[in-house]
């Protein structure tokens, strides 16, 4: 059947064949198209496991399989260390061109339990201040030129994540350099300072003017999951012990009647990423429940707040960062005068085949 229509087609001309033109001109849109659905997007996921890792490697492989997606990669970023935090941001900015960036998810989230004592980080900061708000701020702080520098017809979207625990927190940042007495207080503070800093970074973008006079074309929405059977929920539940977690478990029917699965818990994200109504219009939107809401403190719209927490987030970064820098100079000077140390000793131990001369010995009368 095909080879006498190519042979009409050769012999008497494409018009000899029936809807010919219109199939011709129909096709490379179908081609463009069924390129377009095979097209995988490139996933970076942020980890502070080492990319050598056997059980980070097999959970990428995982992640490839089921997806049909080979663009999945992971790099290693620890949030509780401004230094890391900046050698990756620092080296995604200085790609030149400008590396794609369509979408920016920061759901990392740490509480100190009940029952489980609260820790530092290596920068002298409160663990749930460093982790769940102040490394976000450094993270977009540096990556705000990659974001504004995207094509006008992309949409690019940050999202956050977020907690009902900000409704009853207080925003006090005289205790961030210190061990948390509360792990509820200090996890709903560093939940209404992510909020705040959210609202004025979504202001903070959109002031920028761009080189083609297009508009910006960056949201930030805030998402809140709501209480899901997860395993910082887990942890929360049973204080970090095993006792609680006995419980815990002896309770499960209850727990699986009250919490929502983490499936149910990611639809306000899915929601957050694909939704149409968020690509137009100007603000930071918060979704819950998969449903637009409003804020619930005014300290979130507040340009007096916002002004102070930025201020106050720049100074402390500025401060741990110089405190670390001195540190790992100390560091690398004892490390190298512990290696030069080693060298001396190894040059001036004695060979294994030199002998040492005792006195009386026939060689040391030779040598006299």
């Amino acid at each position: 059947m095909p080879l006498p229509i190519l042979a009409e087609g050769f012999y008497k001309g494409l018009n000899s064949i029936p809807f010919a033109s219109t199939i011709l001109k129909i096709l490379p849109w179908v081609v463009a198209i069924w390129a377009l659905k095979r097209e995988a997007h490139q996933i970076v996921l942020l980890t502070h496991h080492h990319p050598t890792d056997p059980f980070l490697v097999d959970y990428i492989d995982d992640l490839r399989s089921s997806c049909k997606n080979e663009l999945i990669y992971a790099e290693q970023v620890d949030l509780a260390s401004l230094h890391s935090i900046r050698i990756f941001a620092t080296k995604w900015v200085d790609n030149a061109p400008p590396r794609r960036l369509d979408m920016i998810v920061l759901c990392a989230n740490v509480m100190t339990p009940s029952w489980g004592g609260s820790k530092i980080t290596e920068d002298g900061l409160e663990e749930e201040w460093m982790v769940n708000y102040l490394s976000t701020f450094h993270l977009l702080s540096i990556l705000s030129p990659a974001i504004r520098a995207q094509p006008p017809d992309r949409d690019v979207r940050v999202i956050l994540s977020s907690c009902s625990s900000y409704i009853g927190a207080t925003l006090d940042l005289s205790t961030t350099d210190s061990e948390t007495k509360s792990g509820k207080k200090s996890y709903g503070r560093s939940k209404l300072a992510l909020m705040v800093f959210a609202q004025a970074f979504e202001k903070h973008i959109a002031s920028y003017h761009r080189p083609d006079k297009n508009p910006t074309n960056a949201r930030t929405i805030i998402v809140d999951p709501g209480f899901s059977r997860t395993p910082g929920t887990r942890r929360w539940l049973t204080g970090g012990s095993l006792w609680g977690l006995l419980v815990y478990l002896l309770t499960w029917p209850v727990w699986w009647l009250v919490l929502k699965s983490p499936e149910q818990g990611s639809e306000s994200f899915l929601l957050a990423a694909m939704e149409a109504a968020f690509a137009t219009g100007s603000g930071c939107f918060m979704v819950k429940e998969c449903r637009q809401r409003s804020y619930l403190r005014p300290e979130i719209t507040d340009d007096g707040v916002a002004k102070q927490l930025w201020e106050f987030s720049e100074k402390q970064i500025e401060h741990a960062e110089k405190a670390g820098a001195v540190k790992r100079a100390l560091a690398k000077e004892e490390a190298e005068a512990a290696g030069k140390g080693k060298t001396d000793a190894n040059t001036d131990a004695p060979s294994q085949g030199e002998k040492k001369t005792t006195p009386g010995s026939r060689r040391s009368k030779k040598a006299k």
